[in-house]
């Protein structure tokens, strides 16, 4: 996105985008993780416009469902406009499962509570904290 940022501000996007018309396919990740500003969320509709029209395959994924797209695009009539052009044409897959990552965080936090000594075991004494004070400046 921040190539086509570029390419807007020097009055190349059109070129830019001729350019990505060379891949088969595009993958836009997580695109909804972050609130996107207007300069950005022009550009990623001048995307989604140009590989719409060209009928080329565009594969995004989102932690969000449409209905909650208002959070990425600041303008609610590029919003609408974006989804319209995306579910056009499009095989959607909503996928309602846990995240692979919390999973995984999930399991390594686990791992290590498995690991720390039961309250039945000998405890490492605690240590007093250190004094605070003119004595500390050694």
């Amino acid at each position: 996105m921040q190539k086509l940022q570029v390419a807007r501000k020097s009055l190349q996007l059109p070129s830019a985008l001729a350019k990505l018309d060379r891949f088969d396919l595009i993958i836009l990740d997580d695109l909804s993780y972050v609130r996107k500003d207007q300069a950005e969320t022009s550009v990623l509709f001048e995307l989604i416009a140009e590989r719409y029209e060209r009928k080329s395959l565009l594969i995004i994924t989102a932690n969000q469902p449409f209905s909650g797209w208002h959070n990425v695009f600041p303008d609610p009539g590029m919003t609408v406009a974006a989804i319209d052009r995306l579910v056009h044409h499009s095989t959607i897959f909503e996928l309602n499962v846990e995240s692979y990552r919390r999973r995984h965080a999930s399991d390594k936090q686990n791992a290590r509570r498995r690991q720390l000594p039961n309250d039945n075991h000998e405890q490492l004494p605690r240590q007093s904290p250190r004094p605070t004070g003119e004595d500390d400046c050694r």
